[in-house]
């Protein structure tokens, strides 16, 4: 009996009946012959496929919620995506679902956002024509994108998860199910804790009552609303919370768009990222030889459109800071004599 086999049947023996089992995934869109060294489970091997791809290292340098932030402590996309893995793990061991599906399914779900955030999707959007959804883009990453255009070959409860961590399509699995609620948990309440820290509110801004039901602080809140998932979705069968807390934290999240998310102090340099953003896109529709040498072979069976969109949702912010500077910044000279 290989590792695998025996972490396979320890999750027989300690997992709940209604868990993803790792010998039961429908598999991966290109069948892989199994190894008898593999010392991972399918969901463990797709965590480390994505912790070592290109686009999860990139997320360190993507906008959260405040552009190129000055200080060492607001969130990034790659913070983000810890602290929702975090919370899913929580949710799932108390469950006794498989932690390693959560934590698959967590560290990938971000992975095509664009550089500055939401305001990348909707400057890709417009340029595009057609919606840019990160979810989506996110999926497409792990599928072709990375590898050289072979992707990752992830399992497909994984790839599932990705795509409907948000948007109208519910996971399938009670796994991809605690991501999508524990993504929601972790940036109402981290955003709260950055604009907090960069003097967009105070702790006293948040509305009496729901700080009455959730908490008065963010350990508090996160508490509240991860207990009572597990004891709620313990009863119940399924994954839900008690409509008070579900209530409150959709408040909590109109709150958060009214002060923040369409705050013209905290997002007052959106419009110059998607002004940069839609000249980077036009430049490159326009000169698509200009595009890197890996992106050449793409527009033969994707388009243009399409290939442009991949190249600049992969970007940093930093990154797309400095091409657009290269393009459409002119340079001092560098004479001597």
């Amino acid at each position: 009996m290989t590792v695998r086999e025996e972490l396979e049947r320890l999750e027989h023996r300690r997992l709940n009946p209604l868990a993803s089992f790792s010998d039961r995934s429908t598999g991966r869109p290109r069948p892989e012959p199994e190894r008898e060294e593999d010392v991972r489970t399918c969901y463990q091997r797709d965590t480390d496929r994505i912790v070592h791809s290109k686009a999860f290292r990139r997320l360190m340098h993507k906008t959260q919620v405040f552009l190129n932030p000055e200080g060492d402590h607001y969130r990034t996309r790659m913070t983000h995506t810890l602290e929702v893995t975090r919370i899913a793990k929580t949710i799932t061991r108390a469950l006794g679902l498989n932690e390693d599906l959560a934590e698959a399914i967590a560290m990938g779900h971000d992975l095509g956002h664009t550089p500055f955030g939401h305001a990348g999707e909707a400057a890709l959007t417009e340029c595009w024509g057609r919606p840019f959804r990160h979810n989506e883009q996110s999926l497409r990453v792990v599928d072709i994108l990375e590898k050289d255009g072979q992707g990752l070959n992830l399992c497909n409860e994984v790839r599932e998860g990705i795509v409907g961590h948000t948007g109208p399509v519910i996971p399938k699995t009670l796994e991809g199910q605690i991501v999508r609620r524990a993504d929601q948990i972790a940036y109402v309440n981290h955003d709260i804790d950055d604009a907090i820290r960069a003097g967009i509110l105070t702790a006293e801004d948040i509305p009496r009552d729901i700080a009455a039901i959730l908490g008065e602080n963010q350990r508090d809140r996160i508490n509240t609303l991860v207990c009572d998932m597990i004891f709620t979705s313990r009863e119940a069968g399924s994954i839900c919370m008690t409509q008070e807390i579900q209530k409150a934290l959709a408040d909590l999240r109109s709150f958060m768009f009214a002060r923040v998310y369409h705050n013209p102090v905290a997002k007052g340099e959106e419009s110059k990222a998607r002004d940069m953003l839609q000249m980077l896109f036009r430049f490159y529709v326009d000169h698509p030889e200009q595009l890197p040498a890996d992106f050449q072979p793409q527009l033969s069976f994707d388009g243009l459109g399409r290939t442009v969109c991949d190249y600049i949702a992969g970007m940093t912010d930093n990154y797309a800071i400095e091409k657009f500077n290269e393009i459409f910044v002119p340079s001092g000279w560098n004479v001597r004599g």
